[in-house]
C-alpha cells in the first residue's frame, strides 16, 4: 500500500513541475523584467485559466498524499524502537551475550605499573 501511494507521490511531484513550468510568467518574477503591469497575484481578480486549475488539483492531491505517506509510516514505525529492540528491556529479559547496563562494550585495558616510562626508551 506505501509503495502504491509513494510512486503515485513521484507522479504527482513530476506532473506538477511539468505544469509550473508550462504556465505563462506574469513578467515581474523577483522585481526582473520590469514588473507584472498593475495586474496578477495583487489585483482582485485571478486567473482561471486551466493550467491554472491543473495546478491547483495537482497540488491538493500531492499534499494529500504526503499526508497519507506520513501516516502510513508513522502506523509502520509505532513499534520499533530508535534505540534498539534490547535496550528497553528489564535486565532479565535481555539476550545473552548482550551487556548489561553497567557493562562496555570495549575490551579491557591492560594493566601498566605505576613505575613504567610514559614515553619508550629509543635504544
Amino acid at each position: 500500500m506505501e509503495n502504491v501511494v509513494l510512486v503515485v507521490h513521484l507522479l504527482l511531484a513530476l506532473s506538477l513541475i511539468g505544469v509550473v513550468l508550462l504556465q505563462r510568467s506574469e513578467g515581474g518574477g523577483l522585481g526582473i523584467g520590469g514588473g507584472g503591469g498593475g495586474g496578477g497575484a495583487m489585483s482582485g481578480r485571478s486567473a482561471a485559466t486551466a493550467l491554472g486549475k491543473v495546478t491547483w488539483l495537482l497540488a491538493i492531491a500531492f499534499i494529500c498524499t504526503s499526508i497519507a505517506l506520513t501516516i502510513l509510516s508513522a502506523r509502520q514505525a509505532s513499534d520499533a524502537s530508535v534505540v534498539g529492540g534490547d535496550a528497553l528491556l528489564p535486565p532479565t529479559q535481555q539476550t545473552e551475550g548482550a551487556p548489561s547496563a553497567g557493562e562496555s562494550l570495549l575490551p579491557p585495558t591492560p594493566a601498566v605499573p605505576s613505575d613504567a616510562p610514559l614515553v619508550p626508551d629509543a635504544d
